[in-house]
C-alpha cells in the first residue's frame, strides 16, 4: 500500500476580501459615496503596507552594509 497522504485547504475568501466586496455592493446600492479608489482600498492597502516594510528592511540593510564598508 502507498502511504501517500494528500493534504487540501479551503481557505475562504478572507477578511480583506469580504470587506471589498461589501465596500462594492454599498457603492453599488449608493449608501456611500465614496471614490473607487476607497472601495477598492482593501485590495491595494495590505499590499502597499507589505511594500512599505520592505523597503524599510533594504534600506536598513543597505545602510548597515554601507556603515561596515567605512569601517574597514
Amino acid at each position: 500500500m502507498s502511504n501517500i497522504k494528500a493534504s487540501a485547504s479551503a481557505n475562504g475568501i478572507g477578511f480583506f476580501g469580504l470587506l471589498t466586496v461589501a465596500f462594492i455592493v454599498l457603492k453599488i446600492l449608493n449608501i456611500i459615496t465614496w471614490s473607487w479608489v476607497w472601495v477598492l482600498s482593501p485590495l491595494w492597502i495590505p499590499i502597499v503596507i507589505v511594500a512599505l516594510i520592505i523597503v524599510g528592511f533594504v534600506t536598513v540593510f543597505v545602510v548597515a552594509q554601507l556603515k561596515r564598508g567605512n569601517k574597514k
